[in-house]
């Protein structure tokens, strides 16, 4: 297996429209060969503290943004090939779209399954 991690920092003023997007990218990928799971994440939560992480305390709820909202990416396919092929058909597809409604180029994470 195969995965992409890709962190998004998109425009407070265009949430609605990422998220309809990312819904539409995530069932294009989904027909593809090869591609076993899609999710998109909003950031909706922060930790207190590594202190209150270690004593069990919930995360607090995030109540604003400042100046950007962040979302992530994490989709699993067979092999490097497919993600190859897959990337380059999403970009070709979506790229235009989706940079109008990014502050800044996504981070992206990619490795194998260990467990």
């Amino acid at each position: 297996m195969f995965n992409e991690i890709c962190i998004y920092e998109a425009k407070i003023n265009k949430q609605d429209e990422i998220e309809a997007l990312m819904k539409e990218v995530a069932e294009f990928y989904l027909s593809q060969l090869g591609v076993i799971e899609v999710k998109y994440i909003k950031r909706t939560h922060r930790q207190e503290s590594f202190n209150a992480v270690k004593e069990g305390k919930p995360p607090i709820r995030l109540t604003k943004w400042a100046g950007k909202v962040t979302y992530i990416l994490h989709w699993t396919v067979e092999d490097e090939e497919t993600h190859a092929y897959v990337s380059k058909l999403g970009l070709d597809r979506f790229y235009k779209r989706w940079n109008r409604c990014l502050t800044t180029m996504p981070k992206i994470l990619l490795g194998e399954n260990i467990v």
